[in-house]
């Protein structure tokens, strides 16, 4: 008897997707790998724009640093005392250079040549390499002791309307009383807003908490100057985001 041999059977009939199954993987595995390389470039992107951010803010603080500490130099050749504070963003005008009177908003007669010479010395270090550039507002501060004013003109506006009053002064004899070019009022910062600013705090931060004599109060009828630099924008702020919670997923 003889059997018919029976031809083998291909794998290949016996799967007829095999073929297409295989191909959709490969196909799957290659848009996985075009993806993960998207990814690794938007994250470096990323870090990149991050890093540049941070360098840009490192190096306004680093001019904010500049502009303060050639300022004491400057001042410093004058015999004009000034004091760098508050984590080297203040130039701080100490007593035996400005005060104030008790209630009073203006300029004693022999501190005035002092004071034009502190406007002076700012404008310089500012002017300098274009330095305001990196900056984005300089405050011109006003302070008073804690002592209640109950009479005079200041008996309604207290301590602050006089701590900005004092600042006003200072700010009008830099902007109109000094011939400085360009003058310090037409100074813009990277928004195209006028640069500087005054405010006051009346008794609010008191560098001398303890007012027991003349000396200490006068300590406290002070005007600083605050240097602020340009920070990350919240659209800068925004644009990293994305990247942050990628990490951390």
């Amino acid at each position: 008897m003889r059997f018919a041999s029976r031809a083998p059977v291909r794998v290949d009939e016996e799967n007829p997707y095999w073929i297409s199954f295989s191909d959709l993987m490969s196909a799957l595995l290659v848009i996985f790998i075009l993806a993960a390389i998207a990814l690794i470039i938007e994250l470096t992107q990323r870090s990149q724009d991050i890093d540049a951010g941070i360098k840009e803010l490192k190096k306004a603080q680093q001019v904010r640093q500049n502009i303060l500490n050639e300022i004491k130099e400057e001042l410093a050749k004058q015999n004009i005392e000034v004091i760098i504070a508050d984590n080297e963003t203040v130039i701080r005008i100490p007593e035996k250079t400005l005060t104030f009177d008790s209630g009073k908003d203006s300029i004693p007669g022999e501190m005035i040549g002092p004071v034009k010479k502190i406007g002076a010395a700012l404008h310089a270090a500012i002017m300098k390499n274009d330095r305001f550039a990196y900056l984005d507002t300089v405050f011109i501060e006003g302070h008073t002791d804690s002592h209640k004013i109950t009479a005079g003109k200041y008996r309604q506006k207290g301590n602050w309307g006089l701590s900005a009053d004092r600042a006003i002064t200072v700010w009008k004899l830099w902007s109109e009383a000094l011939e400085l070019e360009p003058n310090l009022n037409t100074l813009l910062n990277h928004s195209n807003q006028k640069l500087f600013s005054v405010s006051g705090y009346a008794a609010t931060r008191r560098v001398q908490l303890e007012e027991l004599t003349a000396e200490q109060l006068a300590k406290n009828r002070r005007i600083d100057i605050r240097f602020t630099v340009k920070k990350p924008s919240i659209e800068d702020l925004e644009k990293i985001k994305p990247s942050a919670r990628t990490s951390v997923q």
